[in-house]
């Protein structure tokens, strides 16, 4: 099963992403993306993805309140502080 990881929001200034921004997950374990992707959001996105392949993320506490078959998560970036951004992302199987 794949995922797709889709930049649903950005607070602040992220570098890298822009909103609708988008990468795969093929198979479990191919990260696939024509753009480039962040080493801190993927912190975010790891603790969870194994899990999602199987399981819906309302089983985690990550379900979104209008979409409860996605996924939500937040890179670490203290953008209040930083003056970065920080990327929300929607992660929904395929």
């Amino acid at each position: 099963m794949n995922l797709i990881i889709k930049v649903k929001e950005i607070k602040g200034n992220c570098p890298v992403y822009r909103q609708n921004d988008s990468f795969i997950l093929e198979d479990g374990y191919k990260l696939i993306s024509k753009t480039p992707l962040c080493m801190h959001s993927l912190a975010s996105i790891i603790p969870f993805y194994n899990a999602l392949r199987i399981s819906g993320p309302d089983k985690f506490g990550i379900a979104g309140k209008k979409n409860i078959n996605a996924a939500y998560v937040q890179c670490p970036d203290a953008c209040s502080y930083t003056d970065g951004g920080t990327a929300v992302f929607e992660i929904s199987r395929e």
